[in-house]
């Protein structure tokens, strides 16, 4: 497992430690004696207790039973699971395809009441046309070396889409106007994408606030994020996916939320920034 770039990865991956070193001690075993009971390297222990190298399943395993800890093993696997699934490598996220990425996100989506959605690089996948998801997933696919199942993702895709239309549920999209002009699927994709922006903006249950160009920003964008019911936190980077649940961490992503709201325009003001888009596209004819 790589070094998160979430501290809410990091905690977890020390709590488990700390748990690890506090059955040693209760055991009275001296790190260099867990070791050579274990038949480890001598400095494994120490690297797993300071959170510097995470354990493997069967590592926990092998230190509960020379610890005579084997009742607390399958709880502790369970931690080191859960630190595992904190941060996730795109590699990892979609070895079994497209389709089986998108599937897995979508209970958290069945669950959540309250979605806030920024976005920067992409527009959010609640809010894309058909086409543009295609031209999306082809992408990614292309870029990672995948199996082509693109187009049983981007079903799966529109099914999630629904969500926008069930009573109980309120979404709102902050989009740096900067992604309405550099998009994907060419001309025509993203000229029915723009018109489509515009439709699921009238819905009563949607807010879509886009985020102005300008020289005198006073929050810098952000790497895409969604903040799900005020409990958790998905954020989408280079190299993977990261899930925040620490709630301190949670409020600055909520806090970073309403600043960019702030500076967004909504209603007329948003439509006139989206007719400019479509107007920069006709311009690059």
């Amino acid at each position: 497992m790589p070094s998160s770039p979430s501290s809410s990865a990091q905690a977890a991956r020390q709590a488990l430690a700390d748990q690890l070193k506090e059955i040693r001690t209760d055991a009275g075993l001296t790190a260099k004696a867990l070791a050579a009971e274990a038949g480890w390297d001598r400095t494994k222990v120490s690297q797993i207790e300071h959170a510097r190298r995470p354990p493997s399943a069967e590592d926990i395993r092998t230190w509960c039973r020379v610890c005579r800890a084997d009742d607390q093993a399958s709880d502790l696997v369970a931690s080191l699971r859960t630190a595992e699934g904190m941060w996730v490598e795109w590699r990892r996220m979609e070895r079994s395809g497209l389709k089986r990425a998108q599937e897995s996100v979508l209970p958290l989506f069945e669950r959540t009441r309250v979605f806030r959605s920024y976005s920067s690089w992409l527009l959010p996948g609640l809010l894309q046309t058909e086409d543009y998801t295609r031209a999306v997933l082809r992408a990614v696919r292309r870029r990672r070396g995948l199996i082509d199942d693109v187009e049983a993702a981007v079903a799966v895709r529109m099914e999630r889409k629904q969500l926008l239309h069930r009573p109980g549920r309120t979404f709102a999209f902050l989009v740096e106007e900067s992604v309405l002009r550099t998009g994907v699927g060419g001309m025509d994709v993203m000229r029915e994408q723009l018109a489509y922006l515009a439709e699921a903006a009238s819905q009563p249950a949607v807010s879509l606030g886009i985020v102005p160009m300008r020289p005198d920003r006073e929050i810098r964008p952000a790497e895409d994020f969604w903040i799900y019911d005020g409990e958790q936190v998905s954020v989408e980077l280079v190299s993977g996916y990261l899930t925040i649940t620490n709630p301190r961490e949670i409020a600055m992503y909520g806090q970073v939320f309403g600043s960019l709201a702030d500076e967004a325009v909504y209603g007329a003001h948003a439509r006139r920034l989206l007719q400019d888009a479509v107007e920069f596209l006709d311009d690059q004819k």
